[in-house]
């Protein structure tokens, strides 16, 4: 299958006279269309723009001070890219990707606590990849008021054809879980995914 929509370039209407600007305009014009044709990718046969976004339906838990590998049991869309065994998120071309991911964190504990969320690329821990934050604590005054957070940062990631990440975490202290929430009421609002994560083709290798 090829596009399903492509847009031509947008072109200034000529004059009846030559115009030097009006040249400059249709020059630049040009060269920006033909430059997004250059970032994309050509399998033999059509461009392709691979993408993929999954979420988790299911809490996430790890104990203390131990590297854990998150997952995800949803697939929301996938073209050129798939998951395997929930965590792997795999490319079917090289390329550049933009990795964007949030995770809704939840500490039981009625201190605060640190965890940290990095990425391994074919099972390498990416170098620079760590994100360190702290979890607010559970509040004093009666159940249910846990400490609530999400995070979310983006990576952009240079990967060949069958290349794999993963999302990987740990914490000071194994109250802190990636918490999934069914939907609510008072207001009636949809369920919360305890981690997201979308990988989006950004142009060839260079």
């Amino acid at each position: 299958m090829g596009l399903i929509k492509s847009v031509a370039p947008s072109l200034p209407i000529p004059t009846t006279t030559y115009s030097q600007d009006q040249q400059q305009q249709l020059g630049k014009s040009l060269r920006l269309y033909f430059n997004q044709i250059d970032t994309a990718y050509w399998d033999g046969t059509k461009v392709v723009n691979p993408y993929g976004a999954w979420q988790s339906s299911a809490s996430q838990t790890t104990t203390a001070n131990t590297a854990t590998v998150m997952s995800m049991n949803i697939t929301d869309y996938e073209y050129g890219t798939n998951i395997v065994s929930s965590t792997k998120m795999t490319v079917k071309y090289s390329g550049i990707y933009n990795l964007q991911w949030s995770g809704q964190f939840q500490n039981t504990d009625n201190a605060q606590h640190d965890i940290s969320v990095w990425i391994r690329q074919n099972d390498a821990d990416v170098s620079g990849s760590t994100g360190f934050i702290s979890i607010p604590a559970r509040k004093s005054d009666g159940a249910g008021n846990e400490g609530h957070v999400v995070v979310g940062w983006n990576y952009f990631l240079q990967l060949a054809a069958s290349d794999y990440i993963e999302l990987w975490w740990s914490t000071t202290n194994a109250a802190v879980t990636l918490e999934y929430y069914a939907a609510g009421t008072s207001p009636t609002r949809p369920a919360t995914a305890s981690l997201i994560a979308t990988l989006s083709f950004v142009s060839a290798i260079p």
